[in-house]
């Protein structure tokens, strides 16, 4: 199985006119994210902060990882909890580049102490 860091060392790339991921394919890539749910067509977690600066800083950090893999979540930053959402719209569901940005979110999350 597909660890946590090789899913994160992947870059997302255009997905245009390619068919959405199966459910199985889904299903089998959300075991290497802790803590994320499926729902909708998206995959999506809520993370929590010590204080609402910190997760104004790490929905900050995902940004730049957004911008990096051209691939960006739907950020709702509550108080002390930052929710990501992530799907593909140009596939109307969910493609491997859902899953490489989520799997950089978390990482980002554990190793930038905010967890």
């Amino acid at each position: 199985m597909l660890s946590l860091e090789e899913l994160a060392s992947r870059k997302s790339v255009e997905r245009k006119g390619v068919p959405p991921m199966s459910q199985r394919e889904a299903e089998q890539l959300l075991r290497v994210l802790q803590g994320w749910t499926q729902a909708n067509g998206s995959i999506e977690k809520e993370f929590r902060f010590k204080s609402y600066q910190d997760g104004l800083d790490f929905a900050y950090s995902v940004g730049k990882i957004a911008e990096e893999q051209d691939h960006h979540p739907d950020i709702l930053i509550k108080w002390r909890h930052v929710k990501l959402t992530l799907s593909t719209h140009s596939v109307k569901g969910l493609s491997e580049n859902d899953f490489i940005v989520a799997a950089k979110a978390e990482l980002n999350y554990r190793n930038s102490g905010f967890g």
